[in-house]
């Protein structure tokens, strides 16, 4: 019984996340900037990079893994620290944050970008007013309380947005992040595939979505990571893909 429960939430979330191809084309009458643009808008003189990284020189691209902190989330951070790779992670809320604080400060600790990815996994753009509030106001409340920093980005469940979420994420100080990587993981425990699918689609400034709830993800990361690397990429956060620009509330970034 305990082993079944265990196995729920992943199973509920890869049931909701079969809707993300279909999803991605929808999400492309959403207004969206991409990270070359933010990095061209930027004020004049602003400084020309973002820790060690000018994504305006260096072929960046960057890891986001969604829906965790997960059980398979501390050998996630070993491998993303043995191979000195930043990364970006979208948490969720409930069973989540809820249940892995130290793996919350942890990440930010070791230098990773900490997003939301809502309370509680909810579809945005079906929901009241209120409730899209809470989905977002609950998870950075608690992630600021853990570390220090309150998150600026958000990822919205399967993608899904519209004029309306952006108008509240922008209240509450958030942009919204998209990708242009899938590995679909959400549908295979094939390490190898995961990788493939990755490579496959990888390029310049890309945004590449993984979640480390899933079995078959975290082996694929170190050779998702080698192969990047040997292609001649540097891994970045979101928001040093952006840099010099920032990521500015209530729009849509994407490659």
């Amino acid at each position: 019984m305990r082993e079944a429960a265990r196995r729920l939430r992943p199973a509920a979330l890869a049931s909701a996340a079969l809707g993300l191809a279909l999803t991605l084309s929808g999400c492309a009458q959403v207004d969206t900037t991409a990270p070359s643009t933010a990095r061209a808008a930027a004020a004049h003189g602003a400084p020309a990079r973002f820790g060690t990284v000018d994504c305006r020189e260096a072929k960046c691209i960057a890891l986001t893994f969604d829906a965790g902190p997960s059980e398979n989330s501390a050998r996630l951070l070993d491998i993303l620290k043995q191979n000195k790779v930043p990364a970006t992670f979208f948490l969720l809320g409930k069973n989540h944050i809820e249940k892995y604080p130290q793996l919350v400060k942890r990440m930010a600790a070791e230098g990773h970008e900490v997003a939301s990815h809502t309370w509680d996994h909810k579809i945005l753009t079906r929901i009241p007013d209120a409730q899209i509030r809470e989905e977002l106001k609950r998870p950075d409340d608690a992630i600021e309380r853990l570390t220090g920093r309150r998150p600026t980005l958000m990822r919205p469940p399967q993608g899904r947005t519209d004029s309306n979420v952006h108008e509240i994420a922008e209240k509450e100080g958030l942009a919204e992040v998209l990708w242009s990587v899938t590995a679909k993981d959400y549908t295979t425990e094939d390490s190898a595939l995961i990788t493939k699918r990755v490579l496959d689609q990888a390029s310049r400034d890309g945004i590449i979505l993984l979640h480390d709830i899933y079995r078959g993800t975290v082996p694929a990361v170190p050779g998702i990571i080698d192969a990047l690397k040997a292609r001649g990429y540097v891994f970045v956060t979101v928001p040093q893909l952006l840099a010099p620009g920032k990521p500015q509330p209530g729009k849509v970034y994407r490659p």
